[in-house]
């Protein structure tokens, strides 16, 4: 399976990003290099400086170091006349993380208290190398690389973001899975200090916040522990410092402030299949032929947008990844396995 650069009618930089941005990435173009199976780098970011309107980062010298080596690459099929970018504000701004409260502005507003630094990740399971490893530890062995990809929500809202981060896949080899793995498990941090989310009597997650994916999904080229955003080191309401970002798969999958990731035999349950199993279920595939039980998932509302422009579009299959992702479903049924 190919992770593409683009073709004709795919996304493209220069659709995306201000053109004094393109150009300057164009200056560090010096040809083309390979990974994986047939994914496609172009030359190195110049991180933060890339994009208008971002606030200056805090984040540590190790972490700045990687972000200012990013690579950049194309690897997102695309309507360019659609899938521009989202204003930084709105990124950040309005977005789901239960841990600092249920509104949309809840996490922006109140994420400032978490402490991110320092950071550390445990690796277990069906494992022969794991342990607790420090953030820079986990992050250092790998190039970051930035990815432009669109991000659905199962609420029937959308955005396109540039991450920055390491593939999913390195971290999973390094850890070397033993041949009883089959799955990849998921937690969050719980700290209620920290997380006012997570005091509230009203909240129905059972913490920490679990999610999961099938063992080639996590291998799959495209999943990403994102690490960064806009050039800048992930702010705390985006799941700082750590999370997962799974393009093709309703934004809920993509984990937030990861502290365990472990592999294992069985498949889990995730959070909000454990809360309501017949409206979220384990695989979450973005289909737009398969309804949620209380709205259509045919449309999406594209921020940003407003009161006299909506900005409504149709919701692709596999939010417009098929290309990439549909054969590891060959022959699932998409709606028996939600």
């Amino acid at each position: 399976m190919l992770i593409k650069i683009a073709r004709p009618g795919d996304l493209h930089e220069s659709d995306v990003t201000p053109e004094s941005i393109y150009l300057s990435r164009r200056r560090f173009m010096g040809g083309m290099a390979g990974l994986g199976a047939g994914l496609a780098l172009a030359g190195q970011a110049n991180a933060s400086a890339d994009y208008a309107d971002v606030p200056d980062g805090d984040a540590p010298g190790w972490l700045q170091e990687k972000i200012d080596a990013t690579r950049w690459q194309a690897v997102t099929p695309s309507d360019p006349e659609k899938d521009k970018l989202a204003p930084y504000d709105d990124a950040s701004g309005y977005n789901n993380f239960y841990e600092f409260g249920s509104g949309k502005s809840d996490p922006s507003r109140h994420a400032g208290s978490l402490e991110t630094q320092p950071w550390s990740v445990v690796v277990d399971g069906e494992v022969n190398n794991g342990g607790r490893i420090g953030l820079e530890d986990l992050a250092r062995p790998s190039q970051f690389e930035e990815r432009i990809y669109r991000l659905r929500c199962v609420e029937a809202w959308s955005m396109v973001i540039p991450w920055l981060g390491i593939p999913l896949a390195e971290v999973i080899k390094r850890a070397e899975p033993t041949s009883k793995a089959r799955y990849v498990r998921f937690e969050t941090l719980v700290d209620p200090e920290q997380m006012p989310g997570q005091r509230s009597s009203f909240s129905l997650i059972d913490w920490p916040y679990v999610e999961g994916l099938r063992l080639d999904e996590a291998m799959h080229p495209l999943t990403l522990l994102a690490l960064g955003m806009y050039g800048r080191e992930l702010p705390n309401q985006n799941g700082a410092p750590l999370r997962l970002v799974v393009p093709w798969k309703y934004g809920f999958k993509s984990i937030k402030s990861i502290v365990r990731i472990s592999l294992v035999a069985e498949q889990p349950v995730n959070s909000w299949q454990q809360i309501a199993p017949d409206e979220y279920g384990f695989y979450a595939n973005v289909n737009p032929q398969v309804d949620h039980p209380r709205w259509s998932q045919a449309t999406e509302r594209r921020l940003p947008n407003s009161l006299f422009s909506p900005n409504t579009i149709d919701t692709q299959m596999f939010n417009g990844y098929a290309d990439d992702v549909a054969e590891l479903y060959a022959g699932l049924d998409l709606r028996v396995n939600y």
